[in-house]
């Protein structure tokens, strides 16, 4: 049995479409059931699809006796229904939604032409199409964010075709059109389908859509990374052999996004790239899953990671690709979710990196499920947040410092964001700290960046050091400008067993061209050899 959620809902077994009931409640339901794939609450159910004072327990029985006469037309019993909860059982059947996130994240470097084209054709569609007034307001919140979770697969489906090795230039150029149009401010999408149309001959379009694509820019008030001009003898195919592909830049078109909701209804943003036993990075501050890739800070390091392993990492809520928009930016909310993408992900056992505060967070994972971390690589960490223990000078530093992110973060002034970076990477040449100063503004909201900050503050792992039962070494830089060395220190001893490895540098973010940088790579793979991680 086939479920079809884009487009209007369908059912088929086999061959054959099923009826489904005439209710527009009943079918969102259904939708509903099928893309979320776990069990619901009666309540929750009632509160999505019916409002007091009508009957919204007996609207839901009603509506699940019309939807088990399609879903068990074929004998087989697909809704399993308590008096607590609902779930539509994953019998044979498969759901387009799902199967396509599946795909995108298990097979990310494997897809061919075919399977991609079969994607895009779907995901054109609009999801859950004649339902939007089928439910109430929290159906119509949940509805908009998985369209937009939609989007985003359909344009990670058309990037994909665009630039696929096995799909002909004219082919190609069909689907970076469609990729350009569907994303309309997105650098990457642009410069493709102009390279493309250069290629093609076509240097009048070329250069129309590059003028367009500048202007739109411009008047958004969007940064581009250096002008977008056809180059006719460059874009020109030579009969030499190209120039090899960066690991940055085949790590960025391999990588497959996914989306998963924490309990408050949060999107996580996650990726995942390469291929061998996982590795999860918990987030730290700030993130982007895309942008990261074009960091001379980020780039070496994450294509390190992805080596011959299958490398997880995240958007912390609240900044990158995740919700900007969330209720809570707390330590506790951090720790729930990693949780939510490691059980998004269906992972039994794994290794954690941590750097920065993302050590706090891989600390209490690890302590809260002993059961499912093999081990902890910990760099530049620490247990007690600034306002622990801190003088009265050090809280009245702090909150200067709150204010002015407050006022100058989202300003063309770099200045204030300068603050951090040059604590951050005091080694730092210029450029590299003009891409972090941008990166910075770019990844999440002045009022977020406060938040940041206030949650750091509190963060206070000490009681869960000792609980900690996996393998862990911690690196952290002697002369480290952000977190004292002392910090990183304590964080070993207090875990049993814990190694520590003292770095020959000052950089708190360590950076892929440092010798230190090369010491911690080494000694993290010998880790993971030794244990057998």
């Amino acid at each position: 049995m086939h479920i079809s959620l884009f487009g209007e809902i369908a059912v088929h077994s086999g061959d054959t479409a099923l009826t489904l009931p005439s209710s527009r409640k009943a079918r969102a339901l259904l939708g509903y059931l099928a893309a979320t794939a776990r069990p619901t609450r009666r309540e929750r159910l009632c509160e999505l699809f019916w409002e007091l004072p009508d009957d919204p327990r007996g609207s839901l029985r009603w509506a699940l006796s019309k939807i088990r006469e399609v879903v068990n037309a074929d004998g087989t019993s697909r809704v399993e229904a308590d008096r607590e909860r609902v779930l539509l059982a994953n019998r044979q059947v498969s759901v387009d939604i799902v199967d396509i996130r599946r795909r995108l994240r298990d097979d990310p470097c494997t897809l061919t032409p075919g399977p991609l084209r079969e994607m895009a054709d779907t995901l054109a569609r609009p999801f859950l199409e004649g339902l939007d007034a089928a439910g109430g307001d929290d159906f119509q919140l949940w509805l908009g964010g998985e369209r937009e979770d939609a989007n985003l697969l359909y344009l990670n489906v058309l990037r994909q075709l665009a630039v696929h090795p096995q799909i002909d230039q004219i082919e190609a150029l069909k689907w970076a059109r469609l990729w350009q149009q569907a994303a309309p401010f997105q650098e990457e999408a642009a410069r493709q389908f102009i390279k493309l149309l250069t290629m093609a001959g076509r240097f009048e379009e070329a250069e129309r859509t590059a003028q367009a694509f500048e202007q739109a820019a411009q008047d958004a008030g969007l940064m581009i990374s250096a002008p977008i001009r056809p180059d006719r003898q460059a874009e020109t195919p030579a009969p030499v052999a190209a120039a090899p592909e960066s690991a940055n830049k085949r790590n960025l078109r391999n990588q497959s996004i996914g989306f998963c909701r924490a309990g408050d209804g949060t999107r996580i943003a996650y990726a995942t790239v390469g291929q061998g036993p996982p590795l999860i990075k918990a987030a730290n501050w700030l993130n982007h899953l895309e942008l990261d890739w074009g960091s001379p800070i980020w780039g070496p390091t994450f294509s390190a990671c992805a080596n011959g392993r299958t490398f997880i990492r995240y958007d912390e809520r609240g900044n990158g690709l995740s919700d900007w928009e969330v209720p809570e930016i707390t330590f506790e909310a951090f720790v729930r979710d990693l949780e939510t993408v490691v059980d998004a992900l269906g992972l039994d056992r794994f290794p954690l990196l941590g750097i920065s505060q993302g050590c706090a967070v891989s600390v209490e994972y690890a302590a809260r499920h002993p059961d499912r971390v093999s081990g902890l690589i910990l760099v530049g960490g620490y247990a007690t947040g600034w306002r622990i223990g801190a003088s009265q000078e050090e809280r009245a530093r702090r909150d200067a410092v709150l204010t002015l992110t407050e006022h100058g973060w989202g300003t063309s002034n770099p200045a204030y964001r300068h603050i951090f970076s040059r604590t951050f990477m005091p080694d730092a040449d210029p450029a590299d700290l003009a891409w972090f100063d941008e990166f910075q503004r770019q990844t999440t909201s002045p009022q977020n960046a406060v938040q940041f900050q206030k949650a750091f503050g509190d963060i206070d792992v000490r009681d869960s050091l000792g609980k900690v039962r996996a393998p862990t070494i911690v690196f952290h830089g002697r002369g480290d400008q952000r977190i004292a060395m002392e910090q990183g220190r304590d964080l070993a001893n207090a875990i049993p067993g814990a190694q520590f490895v003292p770095l020959e540098s000052r950089n708190h973010i360590l950076l892929g061209h440092e010798p230190a940088w090369t010491v911690c790579h080494k000694r993290a793979i010998a880790f993971l050899r030794k244990h057998g991680i």
